[in-house]
């Protein structure tokens, strides 16, 4: 059995990690050390959370000019832009968005959270492509199949997996 020879060169690379690092230095602009609490938002605090609020600015506490070798940075304080009306419901949220927030980062970088009422920007809803109208042979053919099926639901899903698995197969 002979093992094919590696090959040298240029791979791909996935687009995420080219938008990154060109990101970071404008985001921490922001006090963000990194884009990833950003682009990530929604998956770090749920999608419930994510529509009602944003993060805004990671406002980090002043240095002293001679630091002392043993004491550890001081956290800071997230800045949320949270919809107008829901400031309350994110105030009882504060702990679980910094356990996430620090969960994601890998250290204790927030300590608290600070809430400023402004509307957000409007999401660009994603819009689904309509499934295509089904092939009236392909729904002969799954009615006939199911046939012996006594209960209307699973008969009608089972015609309607019927009608996809047959438009799959003719595809390919």
């Amino acid at each position: 059995m002979s093992v094919a020879p590696r090959v040298k060169g240029v791979f791909a690379r996935p687009l995420a990690e080219y938008v990154l690092r060109e990101i970071d230095p404008l985001v921490a602009k922001q006090g963000f050390g990194e884009a990833s609490l950003l682009m990530q938002w929604r998956e770090i605090v749920g999608a419930r959370v994510a529509d009602i609020c944003a993060p805004e600015r990671l406002q980090w506490p002043a240095r002293a000019r001679k630091p002392a070798p043993d004491k550890p940075q001081e956290p800071a304080t997230l800045i949320l832009r949270v919809e107008p009306g829901f400031g309350l419901d994110i105030q009882h949220m504060a702990p679980a968005i910094i356990d996430r927030v620090n969960a994601h980062l890998g250290w204790r970088c927030v300590a608290r959270v600070t809430l400023r009422q402004q509307a957000l920007a409007p999401r660009a809803e994603k819009k689904r492509p309509r499934p295509a109208p089904p092939d009236p042979a392909a729904h002969a053919k799954a009615e006939a199949a199911t046939e012996g099926v006594d209960e209307e639901a699973l008969r009608a899903a089972l015609v309607r997996l019927g009608e996809k698995a047959l438009a799959a197969r003719r595809k390919a």
